[in-house]
């Protein structure tokens, strides 16, 4: 992996023996949410652990005392035809160490090793992750060019229980936009561009023996 940075924190694809992060993990999105004024996807403790158990998150540890510091985890649509990176988020200490491009980075890598004819999307209204994206071959489109199925939509809310303060504009578009910007990464566009981290063997054998690989 990348270790250009030599600041005592390491990356990593994260595995089950991280569960005991997860309720760190979930207080962290939670205030960062709260200090945004902005609505967020419920995850459960078990949801997230799953995604460590199943090699669909990562996470960034910091120091021999391996405290938090980041976190991202994967999520497939359609049939693995869509996946998305969501749930980025870094411990406000540790965010002058470009702990957040570092985190994309790795689950980019992931994300195009595991499906690599899958389209890479998601949804964002923050500047620094649009520029992050941007760098990786993300593109702006509309909502229309981005997955169709419903559990992910539900992700901003429904009707009766918006998550996101801006729902209403979602719904009044009938999903055609909102404050977030949709951004898309087609594998077709990029056949020949190289992956930004090089995982280590070891993790890539482990990718491998996957069922959805």
């Amino acid at each position: 992996m990348n270790n250009e940075y030599n600041d005592g924190i390491e990356v990593m694809v994260a595995d089950a023996s991280h569960e005991k992060y997860v309720d760190i993990i979930l207080q962290t999105i939670a205030d960062s949410a709260a200090k945004r004024g902005s609505g967020i996807v419920n995850r459960t403790h078990e949801y997230l652990a799953q995604k460590m158990r199943d090699c669909k998150a990562v996470i960034a540890l910091a120091g021999p005392e391996k405290e938090f510091a980041g976190f991202c985890y994967i999520e497939s649509w359609e049939h693995t035809h869509y996946v998305a990176n969501s749930g980025l988020i870094v411990v406000e200490k540790f965010r002058k160490h470009h702990l957040a491009t570092r985190i994309k980075q790795l689950a980019f890598t992931l994300s195009r090793l595991r499906w690599p004819k899958a389209k890479l999307f998601g949804l964002t209204s923050q500047t620094a992750v649009m520029r992050i994206n941007h760098a990786l071959g993300y593109r702006p489109v509309a909502f229309s060019e981005l997955t169709n199925d419903d559990a992910f939509w539900c992700g901003c809310g429904t009707p009766g229980h918006p998550c996101c303060v801006n729902f209403d504009v979602l719904e009044r578009s009938g999903r055609k936009y909102c404050v977030c910007t949709g951004m898309l990464y087609d594998p077709a566009e990029h056949e020949n561009d190289p992956l930004p981290v090089q995982l280590p063997d070891e993790v890539i054998e482990k990718i491998k023996k996957l069922s959805d690989c």
